[in-house]
């Protein structure tokens, strides 16, 4: 009698639940972007090494009570380091000097991929590719930076420093950085985002003229750029495996590859800008040849945007992944914005909700950390109490070995 009793209450539980328990996944990738150009999630300004520690720590606390699963830190804004690099100096968004360590010393890197790791995470360093001077005259720039010690390496578009990313030398630079990180740390992934040929200025040019005559290739110099990041992109996949053929590599671009008034194969949307045609950088290229693992697409859009809908672009996404795993990235900063469908509780159940729907789609990544914390429309409440009540695992990826250990 007692058993039956007990079976009826659980079911009960089970119902008064709701469905979004009912339907949680048991893979699910559950990741939160921690930025820290500009300190804007972290470390906090001006903070002691014992702040920082304490902080972070706080942060992925929060996070784990939401019923994340994985981080995504980063730890390379702007040709700098958040830890001990023999290639760049660090970061003035930890010391608040480029090129000052951290007193008492400590290895912030380190730091937060044991915490990560602590609390069952899963830990992937982000790192920016061709960004150096944040903004030029303002920023803190170290006497080892590279911009001092190879100027030709650097083009200046609009108030901001770039690595050339026609330079090969530039390219080889930034797989040794990434090959330094993977050899040295016990990292799940490396990711990186949408800033690989800059977000264009209105209709200024970016200044690889010279580059692209001197070059004598007979591609145009839209596709003569998309090949500079193809190659980079490529031998980027081939460093990170060489080390640790488990480690994953992802990119999270900006939601639109291109719109279908473009090209055949692009979505139904309406963007003003794309990554093949503005960014010149052609994901789909990098899913369908296998250089990259997963793609996170920056949908920082609601549902039923009039340019960009958030549900279009997940079927799209999900569509074009080419066997490779996509997560979603949901902009829940837009909490903070006037937009008003952004205030709405049901905005974020619902992007999950529809995301969930699709097979070809294993999880979500928030935009970002901080912005969790004044709880916004109580959605860690609904994570928390619904959606991710469950913890859910790492979705395997079939083409690479376990990592070890695991």
């Amino acid at each position: 009698m007692k058993s039956i009793r007990f079976f009826l209450f659980a079911l009960c539980l089970f119902f008064l639940g709701g469905t979004g328990i009912a339907q949680q996944p048991q893979y699910e990738f559950r990741g939160v972007w921690i930025a820290t150009v500009l300190g804007i999630d972290w470390p906090p300004q001006n903070a002691s090494v014992e702040q920082q520690k304490a902080e972070f720590i706080r942060q992925l606390d929060l996070h784990k009570r939401n019923g994340m699963n994985a981080i995504i830190a980063q730890v390379r804004p702007s040709g700098d380091a958040f830890y001990p690099s023999p290639y760049e100096p660090w970061s003035q968004w930890l010391t608040g000097v480029q090129g000052r360590a951290p007193v008492p010393f400590y290895d912030p890197l380190a730091f937060m991929i044991q915490e990560t790791h602590k609390r069952g995470m899963e830990f992937h360093a982000w790192l920016n590719p061709y960004r150096a001077e944040f903004t030029i005259g303002k920023s803190s720039v170290a006497s080892d930076n590279m911009i001092r010690k190879r100027p030709d390496w650097f083009v200046t578009y609009g108030t901001t420093r770039y690595f050339n990313p026609s330079n090969k030398q530039v390219q080889q630079f930034v797989i040794d950085v990434v090959r330094d990180i993977v050899r040295r740390y016990d990292i799940d992934g490396i990711h990186m985002d949408d800033y690989f040929y800059p977000y264009p200025i209105g209709s200024k040019p970016f200044p690889d003229d010279y580059a692209y005559k001197k070059s004598g290739t007979t591609l145009s110099k839209a596709d003569w750029r998309r090949s500079n990041v193809d190659s980079m992109i490529r031998n980027l996949n081939i460093a990170i495996k060489g080390l640790k053929p488990w480690c994953k590599f992802g990119i999270s671009p900006f939601a639109v590859w291109r719109n279908a008034s473009q090209d055949p194969m692009g979505s139904n949307s309406k963007a003003g800008m794309t990554n093949y045609d503005d960014l010149y950088a052609d994901i789909l290229l990098w899913l369908k040849m296998g250089w990259i693992d997963y793609v996170t697409p920056q949908l920082y859009r609601e549902i039923g945007d009039h340019l960009i809908p958030y549900e279009t672009l997940v079927d799209w996404w999900g569509k074009h992944s080419y066997g490779r795993h996509v997560y979603i990235g949901h902009g829940i900063y837009r909490y903070y914005e006037t937009n008003t469908n952004w205030k709405k509780p049901s905005q974020i159940p619902e992007q999950i909700r529809i995301l969930r729907k699709d097979p070809k789609i294993q999880g979500s990544v928030y935009f970002s950390s901080k912005s969790f914390d004044r709880n916004p429309a109580g959605w860690n409440d609904s994570l928390r109490n619904n959606y991710y009540r469950l913890p859910a695992k790492i979705p395997p990826m079939p083409w690479l070995p376990q990592k070890p250990g695991n």
